[in-house]
């Protein structure tokens, strides 16, 4: 069966991800409408009925809005930590809470749905409690790590092992520095739990980049404090400084915000 992965939304105002095959999926975090999804999905030839699980990377309202519909009303199991769970039913912003649809995760034992093979990983950031996913299919490594401060040893661990990363390149420093943001949430997102900025992000990719990677996923862009012409570029030199070539070597995609990507087939 060959892989498939599409972002249906990738920014503070909602994240959701698919991977899957032409039988069944997953998706990872809720964090847009219903409607949304089920469109999204539509619009690529997905039933919403293949839709097998949910998994949860913490629980800000733009990863978790619809996670509660998407658990309790369409019966979908939803696998998170415990105390993800308790941090999403404690969130107003998911209207519908989630029960009977919780199946309980623990960081680094790896668990499986069909034929994915997923291990939760620890991510600093400012969640009840936060995890990044690492996804064995086949050949197939998958890593996401949609929301995190810094790169840890644990979350670079599982990262460098990946053909196909979806890694945050939030904000660029000068913009949001420069920007109209209070100084309060300036300083949360600069802070080790707050948000990746795009030339971390590049830095990262650059000392760790392997042959066995093949798709960089820029994530979470900020409306306000990036672009995703910026991030791309940012990354691409970076990536060049150290005779990495973006098209050739490896391909790089800066996800949007509001619109679905690109259904992108990975093959078997």
């Amino acid at each position: 069966m060959d892989l498939r992965f599409m972002s249906l939304a990738s920014g503070s105002s909602g994240n959701c991800y698919y991977l899957g095959t032409d039988e069944y999926g997953i998706l990872i975090d809720a964090g847009i409408g219903i409607r949304t999804i089920k469109k999204a999905l539509k619009d690529n030839g997905i039933s919403f009925e293949k839709i097998i699980a949910l998994c949860i990377t913490h629980d800000h309202a733009d990863h978790i809005k619809s996670a509660g519909i998407v658990g309790e009303r369409y019966g979908i199991p939803i696998y998170t930590t415990e105390a993800i769970l308790q941090g999403m039913n404690r969130n107003y912003c998911m209207v519908e809470k989630v029960y009977s649809a919780h199946r309980n995760i623990v960081k680094e034992v790896p668990f499986r749905i069909r034929d994915f093979e997923i291990t939760a990983f620890e991510v600093p950031h400012d969640g009840t409690d936060n995890v990044g996913y690492f996804i064995r299919f086949g050949r197939h490594k998958f890593a996401f790590a949609t929301d995190l401060g810094h790169i840890t040893d644990i979350a670079a661990h599982y990262l460098k092992q990946a053909n196909f990363m979806v890694i945050e390149a939030n904000y660029d420093e000068e913009m949001l520095i420069n920007g109209t943001y209070p100084p309060y949430l300036k300083k949360r997102i600069l802070a080790g739990s707050g948000h990746m900025d795009n030339a971390a992000t590049g830095e990262f990719l650059a000392r760790n980049f392997t042959s066995d990677l093949k798709y960089i996923f820029l994530c979470h862009l900020s409306r306000d404090n990036n672009h995703p012409e910026l991030a791309y570029k940012t990354i691409e030199y970076r990536l060049y400084q150290e005779g990495i070539r973006v098209g050739k070597d490896v391909e790089l995609v800066a996800l949007t915000r509001n619109h679905p990507s690109e259904y992108y087939n990975f093959g078997e």
